[in-house]
């Protein structure tokens, strides 16, 4: 009988958490077709390609400055963790089995600037900021302005970077050299 009540009780913990697991599966996915897909894989490459690294760069790191800015005024509008980060916070002190997990942990134990590199580079400036600010759907203090510039400017100058080299190396493969 142990194992029907157990498995009841895992069924009612589901279907309690049902509306959590859409909210993230939700958000995780707008965020990664937006911002990973349409915006990282796409819209950076073809800027990058058409106006060159230098006025490319700068345009995209305005548009990736809207859309942080955009992105971080809903969070905190909606006071939903819909991507999750209150609950990477966490990961801190994780002690559970994953590789990931540990790797993860290990970062962040390491302290902020860690945090703030590997953010930064893996992530995005907006999963930065709301990661590194103190408390949840407080608004920007100055501390997070910092954060979010300087993520901005680390993340889309290696962004940049590696759409031009990546661009530089298909026309090289191809034989389409810029004239």
């Amino acid at each position: 009988m142990e194992n029907v009540d157990s498995k009841s009780t895992l069924f009612e913990k589901i279907i309690s958490y049902r509306g959590r697991i859409a909210e993230l599966a939700i958000g995780l996915t707008a965020n990664k077709i937006l911002s990973t897909l349409a915006f990282d894989y796409f819209l950076y490459p073809f800027i990058i390609y058409k106006f060159g690294i230098l006025r490319g760069g700068v345009a995209m790191t305005a548009l990736s400055f809207i859309a942080c800015f955009l992105t971080m005024k809903f969070y905190d509008w909606s006071k939903r963790d819909w991507l999750g980060i209150e609950a990477i916070k966490s990961l801190k002190e994780y002690k559970g089995n994953t590789k990931a997990g540990h790797l993860i942990s290990r970062i962040m134990e390491k302290g902020d600037l860690a945090a703030f590199l590997f953010l930064s580079l893996y992530y995005d400036p907006f999963i930065t900021t709301a990661y590194m600010r103190h408390g949840a759907y407080n608004g920007m203090s100055k501390r997070d302005w910092k954060i979010l510039s300087g993520s901005l400017l680390l993340s889309n100058g290696y962004w940049t970077l590696a759409c031009y080299m990546g661009i530089t190396l298909v026309e090289w493969a191809c034989g389409l050299g810029r004239r």
